[in-house]
């Protein structure tokens, strides 16, 4: 599919409008309608820029053929915006054809150029990517066609902002869509090393051997069931600064490419679903991989610790005490707490190696969140009140929601104390889940000052309108990335 960006209407099969429900809608749609050679008052009764929703008419002698409006409703956000020119663009791929243009300049729109060029560039990815039946048809993105980009203000760098982050946000859907036995931790490994060489960020990954070798304990730990797919550390570095004293980003993602519970096995409902529990993965390997792609000039480094969580005679026991790459050892209470463990020796590792100005670190991590928040917000717990409050700023500008939780050493820490080691992973007391789950990761970033935890449980995997059962969402990626360009 073509891409074209220019400043007038020339001749085109279909004339795309986005409106939104503001104080000028009446102005603009008799704007469209002496453009299209329609009635400006029936156009009016007809169309309302609802948010999502649309209306289509054909234009009486223009050059081009059909117009359709499609509505923002009142305060477009960024996300509801790239979700409502998905889900268009998806539902009408096989009726679309030849030449589509998106016009900014008849409602004054292209301020939200980006997020519709995101949409847009979402549309084409397909859930059933694995589906071996042949295509009958050619959709719109398959085809011969091209889309257009028309505004009298310069959008160029919006639209391929735009499209550059569905790329990755796609590529960061189908590695969390994909089963288990497609995304073992060396097939993660090879995605990053393919797309730091693509992108052009540095990877190191180190095998289970080497991993040995450094003391990643704890991560070797939940990898032990796993025979086949033992566990890798990935480390991605991305320096589009130039500056040796530039300002570093730390991201941590938890990556348990399937998580059975272990011993502490999960109920088999919807045990199927567990292929998600990388979702902080693909959260930190999008934000390195689209950071790099637009050349930003930021200093990030990524690290995932990849392991599966499987059963097995090796597989670690409830009761067991394991060593981390901290040193400090963890009285393992529930096989199933295994991604605090993995995310204990990724953060200490990224503090020791890297001291980043800022650490964050990602996981699908605890039903607790879901509990208290639902499926529309992650939990977000930090000991810098500052960092809290830029992170909410970027949640607001991406609307990817976040919500904080307390984390006061007074009322949680001690519930994370052993009797027989220097920390459990899991509190005996059935409360504040999510909660005691930072306190664990909290102890192993060695006081770092400015650090945030992220619980996206709730958020990274869900039900949508693009199938039958919950997929990907690639939440954090846009997150991550605007917040990190915002504070560089």
């Amino acid at each position: 599919m073509n891409i074209e960006i220019t400043t007038k209407l020339t001749s085109q099969n279909t004339l795309i409008i986005p409106v939104v429900e503001n104080d000028a809608l009446q102005t603009n749609l008799a704007i469209i309608a002496e453009m299209a050679g329609v009635d400006s008052a029936d156009l009016s009764a007809d169309f309302k820029a609802k948010a999502s929703e649309s209306s289509s008419f054909y234009a009486s002698g223009k050059t081009f053929k059909k117009v359709i409006l499609i509505g923002l409703g009142k305060e477009p956000k960024s996300r509801k915006v790239i979700e409502t020119f998905r889900s268009f663009f998806y539902k009408n791929k096989k009726k679309l054809s030849g030449n589509v243009a998106i016009d900014f300049s008849s409602a004054n729109t292209s301020a939200l150029a980006e997020y519709i060029a995101n949409g847009i560039f979402l549309a084409p990815y397909e859930i059933g990517f694995l589906q071996t039946e042949e295509k009958k048809d050619v959709d719109f993105f398959s085809g011969e066609n091209s889309v257009t980009f028309v505004s009298e203000t310069n959008i160029d760098a919006a639209v391929e902002k735009g499209k550059a982050t569905a790329e990755t946000q796609r590529n960061m859907l189908q590695l969390v869509d994909s089963p288990a036995n497609y995304k073992t931790p060396q097939q993660m490994a090879k995605y990053v090393v393919d797309s730091g060489n693509v992108n052009g960020f540095k990877t190191t990954i180190y095998d289970a051997v080497q991993c040995e070798e450094i003391g990643l304990h704890a991560l070797l730990a939940v990898g032990r069931g796993s025979v086949d797919n033992p566990p890798v550390f990935i480390v991605m570095e991305y320096d589009g600064t130039g500056e040796a004293n530039a300002k570093t980003f730390g991201l941590v993602g938890k990556g348990v490419t399937f998580d059975t519970g272990g011993v502490s096995l999960k109920p088999g409902d919807n045990m199927n679903y567990m292929k998600s529990d990388m979702g902080g993965a693909a959260a930190v390997i999008g934000a390195v991989e689209l950071l790099a792609k637009l050349k930003a000039p930021v200093k990030v480094i990524g690290i995932v610790p990849a392991t599966e969580n499987c059963i097995d005679s090796l597989a670690i026991k409830p009761g067991d005490v394991i060593n981390s790459y901290a040193g400090k050892t963890i009285e393992v209470i529930n096989t199933d707490a295994e991604g605090r463990l993995i995310l204990a020796d990724g953060v200490h590792y990224m503090k020791k190696h890297f001291n980043p100005d800022i650490m964050i670190d990602l996981a699908t991590l605890t039903g607790s969140a879901i509990r208290a928040l639902g499926f529309g917000t992650a939990a977000l717990m930090s000991n810098n009140d500052s960092l809290v409050e830029k992170l909410y700023k970027a949640a607001e500008q991406t609307n990817e929601k976040v919500w904080r939780m307390p984390l006061w050493d007074e009322d949680y820490k001690d519930m994370m104390k052993s009797d027989v080691a220097d920390i459990m992973n899991l509190s005996v007391a059935p409360v504040a889940g999510a909660i005691t789950a930072a306190k664990f990761i909290e102890f192993f970033t060695d006081e770092h000052p400015n650090w945030a935890h992220l619980d996206i449980a709730g958020v990274a995997f869900g039900g949508s309108e693009y199938g039958k059962m919950k997929s990907a969402t690639a939440y954090g990626v846009r997150l991550l990335t605007e917040f990190i360009l915002k504070e560089a």
